[in-house]
């Protein structure tokens, strides 16, 4: 049985709650990169933006790489 007082705007407003509560947050650090891996970074950043036709910040491929790494 469907309790009327639990209403499509509690479902709604428990949908975005929980999705907020999924998304990762960013932490702002300042590292030291080594010529070589910024180059190759940039490299995998220019060819992501290629492939998928939008922007892709160089914070998004070095967390990736990162993953992938670190798994």
């Amino acid at each position: 049985m469907i309790d009327p007082t639990f209403g499509t705007f509690h479902i709604v407003l428990y949908c975005k709650i929980h999705k907020i509560s999924m998304i990762k947050m960013s932490k702002r650090v300042t590292i030291m990169i080594d010529e070589d891996l910024d180059k190759k970074l940039r490299l995998r950043q220019a060819k992501l933006i290629q492939q998928e036709q939008t922007s892709y910040s160089y914070s998004k491929v070095l967390n990736e790489s990162l993953r992938k790494v670190l798994k």
